[in-house]
C-alpha cells in the first residue's frame, strides 16, 4: 500500500476513534442516555474534535512513526497529540456554542482518546509480536544482557522476517529485572542460570550483547555458556555501534580471542610518538601477519614514510592498498626486496635513510624449519644481520626485532636461529649508536602457521581434529596485543635489552580445540573427535620467556619485563656467522653442530 494512501486511511480510523471517544464520554456524563439539548453540541463537538485532532496527529508527525518499534518516546507524543487537541477543541466549543460543554465531559474525552489512540497504535505491534511468536520456526535464542544494546537485539531478531533465531528469555546480573519482561521477553536470571535456561528452554543460540563489560567479565560468561549446546555469538563494541562502522547485522561468532580475557592493553602515544612520528620507518616482513599488523599501527603515528619491505609481491600489494586507502596522506614505499640479499638492504638504507627498523621478515614453522635448516638459518640469521648492520652503517635510531619464546633454551632449529639473531642484534649494540633491541613473545591467535586457523579447516572438514600431546601448552596473544606491546617495548629502549611481553596464562592446546568446537556448534568427542598425534620435530610440551641467566626485570608498562642483555663479543660473534655461512649447506648434523656451539642449551641436534 502506497504512504498516501495508508495514510488517508489512518486519518479517517483516527477521525472514527476521536468521535468514538467524544460518544462514550457523552454516555457517560448523563447515564447512557444524551438528553435532546446535549445531542447536538456532542455532533458539534465531535466535528470540530475531529477537525483539529487530524491537525493535531499530522503536526506531531504520528503517520510518520513506525508503531511496531513503539517506545515511551511514542505514549509521550500521543499525550500531546490528544491534550491539543482536546483542548483547542473545548476551547472552539466554549466560544461558539450554548449550552456550555461540561468539563467533565472536556476530562473524560482526554483520557478516552489517550487510551482509544493510544491503544490502536499499540494494538499492531501485539498483532505482529504475537503472529511471530506463533509463526516463526526459528531457533531459540537467548540474549545475556537486558540492557539498552540487548533491547536493540531483540528488536531486530523478533521483528525482522530474515532474521535467523527468535529471542525467548534475557539473562541479566541486575536482581530488580528477575521475573520482568523487556520488549515483551522475560527475564530469567544472573548468569548463574545460563546452563539452566539454555536447557529448559531448548536454546539453539546464546547472544551475548554487554559491550560495555570488561573482556575479563566476557570471558567468564563464555566460559559458563560453554556448557551449554548453544552456539555463542558476541555484538561488536558499543562506540562501533553509535558511529555507525558496523550494523545489527554484524552480529559475530564468538571466537577463541574472546576466550583470552584480557583488557585493552594501554599504551604511552605520547612515547610512542616520539620515537616514531615524522621519521622514516622501515618493517621488513611487512606482507605477514606480524608484519602488516605493525604497519597499520604504526601509520596511527604519522611517521615521515612507511617502508613495507617484503620477500612476497602479492602480500606487500595487499597491505600497501589497505594502508594507502586508510590512511591516504601518508607516503608509502612499497619494496620487494630480500633480506638475505645484503647490498639489495644496503640500496634500501642508502636510498630511503629509514631511522626506525622493526625486523619481522623470518621463517617461524617449527617443523618445516626441522626439514629446511639451511634455509631457516640463511632467513633468520643472515637476513637478520644483513639488516642489523645496514642500521648501523647508516644509523638509524632504533632496531626492533621481532623474536619469540621458541627462542629460550631451544628445541627447535627455528628457535635456535631466532635465539642466535637475538645475540646478533645484543652484540652489535654494544658497538653502535643505533638502539637495537629485541621484543620475545609467544602464540599469536590467527597468524600464518597457527594452530587455529588449521583446527577451524579440520573441523569444516567433520574432523577429527588433531593435537600433537594431551599435556602440551602455549601462550597465546592476539595479533594486535602483540604488536601494540612491540610498538610499546620501542619506546623503552636504551639498548641490548630483550623485552618479555607477559602472555598471561597458558593454554592447553587440547583446551584450545575443545573451545573451537564448542564456539563451531559441536560437541567434542560426539561430532568431532580429538585425535593425538604425537609430538612433531622440534616441538616441547611448553614454551619458557627468559633464559635463566638474563633475570627480569620490570619497565614502567605492567605488561613488558626486561631481560638483562648478553655480554657476547660482536667480533666474537661475527666471526662464528662467518663460519656458519661456510657450512650453511654441508650435512644437516654439521649445521646442527655449528647451530649448537652458537646456542649451547639448543637441546635438538639430531
Amino acid at each position: 500500500m502506497k504512504f498516501g494512501s495508508r495514510k488517508t486511511i489512518l486519518v479517517l480510523l483516527d477521525m472514527v476513534l476521536i468521535c468514538l471517544s467524544i460518544l462514550i464520554a457523552y454516555l457517560l456524563r448523563f447515564d447512557l442516555h444524551i438528553p435532546h439539548a446535549y445531542l447536538n453540541q456532542f455532533i458539534a463537538y465531535a466535528a470540530v474534535s475531529m477537525i483539529v485532532g487530524s491537525a493535531s496527529l499530522i503536526y506531531f508527525k504520528m503517520y510518520k512513526r513506525v508503531w511496531e518499534y513503539a517506545s515511551i518516546g511514542e505514549v509521550i507524543t500521543i499525550i500531546k497529540a490528544v491534550l491539543v487537541t482536546c483542548t483547542v477543541s473545548y476551547l472552539i466549543m466554549l466560544l461558539l456554542h450554548e449550552p456550555r460543554v461540561p468539563f467533565s465531559v472536556y476530562v473524560r474525552v482526554l483520557e478516552n482518546m489517550i487510551l482509544i489512540i493510544g491503544a490502536s497504535r499499540f494494538l499492531w505491534r501485539v498483532l505482529r509480536d504475537k503472529y511471530y511468536k506463533k509463526k516463526t520456526n526459528k531457533k531459540n535464542a537467548l540474549i545475556i544482557g537486558a540492557g539498552d544494546c540487548g533491547i536493540i537485539i531483540a528488536k531486530e531478531l523478533k521483528f525482522n522476517p530474515s532474521a535467523p533465531v527468535y529471542p525467548v528469555a534475557f539473562i541479566d546480573d541486575d536482581p530488580f529485572k528477575y521475573k520482568h519482561l523487556v520488549m515483551g521477553i522475560p527475564v530469567l536470571g544472573g548468569r548463574n542460570e545460563i546452563i539452566r535456561i539454555a536447557e529448559l528452554y531448548e536454546i539453539e543460540e546464546i547472544i551475548i550483547a554487554m559491550p560495555s563489560v570488561s573482556k575479563v567479565e566476557v570471558s567468564e560468561i563464555i566460559d559458563i555458556c560453554k556448557h551449554t549446546k548453544a552456539k555463542m555469538k558476541i555484538i561488536p563494541r558499543i562506540n562501533d555501534l553509535i558511529e555507525g562502522k558496523v550494523s545489527i547485522n554484524a552480529i559475530r561468532d564468538v571466537q577463541v580471542e574472546d576466550l583470552l580475557g584480557r583488557d585493552p592493553i594501554n599504551v604511552d602515544l605520547d612515547g610512542i610518538a616520539n620515537y616514531v612520528q615524522d621519521k622514516v620507518v622501515l618493517v621488513t616482513g611487512a606482507g605477514g601477519s606480524i608484519g602488516s599488523e605493525l604497519c597499520r599501527q604504526i601509520a596511527h603515528f604519522q611517521p615521515s614514510k612507511l617502508i613495507l619491505l617484503g620477500h612476497g609481491e602479492n602480500s606487500i600489494y595487499v597491505i600497501e592498498k589497505e594502508i594507502s586507502r586508510k590512511f591516504p596522506a601518508l607516503k608509502i614505499e612499497p619494496v620487494i626486496a630480500d633480506v638475505q640479499d645484503l647490498e639489495r638492504m644496503k640500496d634500501v638504507f642508502r636510498i630511503f635513510q629509514p631511522k626506525v627498523v622493526f625486523h619481522a621478515a623470518a621463517h617461524k614453522h617449527v617443523p618445516l624449519m626441522e626439514r629446511n635448516p639451511a634455509e631457516a638459518i640463511k632467513n633468520n640469521v643472515f637476513g637478520t644481520r644483513n639488516v642489523a648492520e645496514c642500521a648501523h652503517q647508516y644509523k638509524a635510531e632504533r632496531f626492533v626485532l621481532v623474536s619469540t619464546d621458541k627462542a629460550v633454551n631451544p628445541t627447535s632449529v627455528m628457535g635456535a636461529t631466532k635465539r642466535i639473531a637475538e645475540l646478533i642484534i645484543q652484540s652489535l649494540d654494544r658497538v653502535s649508536q643505533t638502539k637495537f633491541v629485541a621484543v620475545r613473545f609467544g602464540n599469536v591467535l590467527g597468524s600464518r602457521g597457527s594452530v587455529i586457523p588449521h583446527f577451524k579447516e579440520q573441523i569444516a572438514l567433520g574432523g577429527p581434529v588433531t593435537v600433537t600431546h594431551p599435556e602440551m601448552v602455549r601462550y597465546f596473544m592476539t595479533i594486535p596485543e602483540a604488536v601494540q606491546l612491540v610498538i610499546q617495548a620501542g619506546a623503552f629502549a636504551k639498548g641490548g635489552e630483550v623485552f618479555i611481553l607477559d602472555m598471561g596464562d597458558p593454554v592447553k592446546i587440547v583446551d584450545l580445540a575443545t573451545d573451537l568446537i564448542r564456539l563451531s556448534g559441536f560437541e567434542p568427542g560426539v561430532d568431532i573427535e580429538i585425535n593425538f598425534t604425537g609430538m612433531r620435530p622440534g616441538e616441547k610440551l611448553y614454551e619458557e620467556l627468559l633464559l635463566s641467566e638474563e633475570g627480569i626485570g620490570n619497565t614502567t608498562h605492567d605488561r613488558i619485563f626486561v631481560g638483562s642483555p648478553s655480554k657476547i663479543s660482536h667480533s666474537e660473534l661475527a666471526k662464528e656467522i662467518v663460519r656458519l655461512e661456510k657450512i650453511v649447506c654441508e650435512e644437516q648434523g654439521t649445521v646442527r653442530e655449528a647451530v649448537k656451539h652458537l646456542v649451547p642449551n639448543f637441546s635438538n641436534v639430531g
